[in-house]
């Protein structure tokens, strides 16, 4: 029963949190705090019903863990503080999912939601930008200038990488002495360099939408607290104190990023978690 609503606590504050980023850029960290107490609370509950520890040391250390993952993401400029805590606030509350909702998973539930996150957070994170662009027509027309200013240079780069996977597929079928007809040999060296030509323009539009829409030149009077200064080595919003400081300072304008607002990545890796369990497994049956 507690692991239920557990599970329920854990949905719905990630939920609150993945609204308050998209709407303010900002997770309060009220959130995070009361799903941790509720987590630590119910483990500790459930510790005292079993007459074990368990429970309640398999909630310190999956909160701890993710906590310690999180912060390391935090340090090198990718997550705000936010993401990390209501990671933490996960593995508190789930050290391990309710068995009825368990769809065989061959992780612990920590690290396969972990790396659900990434998995989900990507094809998030690719809609986000999309979306993001569409909304903001200097992107669409910079990609469209770069796409030109590069197209020589993929159209070479695509020719090469295409005999080059030729003539690998060529040597593969030979030292396996496999038979490879003419069809076969084609198809196999299309396939991955039109994966190679996605990626490079995949990379290409994240770039420009970075340059472009991500970084903002605004004057010190539009500046507010939660804003993130370009040159700010971790992903941390101004505070009240520090604003008053630029603003005294001289300056009349500042560049501050903006990012892709993960925190709704969260609810929906553990959806995708419940329901379809190790992506990690899923991506390899898909690719092997």
């Amino acid at each position: 029963m507690l692991e239920s609503i557990s599970l329920a606590v854990a949905f719905i504050c990630s939920s609150v949190a993945g609204l308050f980023d998209l709407k303010t850029t900002e997770i309060p960290d009220e959130i995070p705090y009361v799903m941790i107490a509720v987590g630590l609370i119910f483990a500790g509950v459930q510790s005292y019903q079993q007459w074990t520890y368990q429970p309640l040391l398999n909630s310190v250390i999956a909160g701890l863990g993710l906590l310690g993952f999180g912060f390391l993401m935090y340090y090198f400029g990718q997550w705000g503080g936010g993401d990390a805590k209501i990671l933490s606030g996960v593995g508190f509350l789930l050290p391990t999912l309710p068995a009825s909702f368990t769809p065989g998973l061959m992780f612990p539930f920590p690290l396969s939601y972990l790396f659900n996150v990434f998995l989900v957070g990507a094809g998030y994170m690719i809609l986000y930008a999309i979306a993001f662009a569409f909304l903001n027509k200097k992107i669409i027309f910079e990609f469209r200038r770069e796409l030109k200013a590069s197209s020589n240079f993929l159209l070479v780069c695509s020719t090469v990488l295409f005999v080059v996977f030729l003539a690998i597929n060529w040597y593969l079928s030979k030292i396996s002495q496999t038979a490879l007809t003419a069809s076969l040999l084609l198809k196999n060296s299309l396939l991955p360099l039109l994966a190679t030509i996605t990626l490079f323009l995949f990379w290409k539009f994240a770039k420009v939408v970075e340059n472009v829409g991500f970084k903002k030149k605004i004057p010190i009077s539009k500046l507010r607290v939660g804003d993130v200064l370009l040159d700010s080595k971790v992903w941390e919003g101004i505070t009240e104190k520090e604003l008053k400081k630029l603003k005294n300072s001289g300056k009349r304008s500042v560049t501050i990023k903006e990012g892709v607002r993960f925190g709704a990545a969260f609810p929906l890796a553990l959806i995708f978690t419940i329901y379809f369990g190790d992506g990690l497994i899923l991506l390899m049956n898909f690719l092997i």
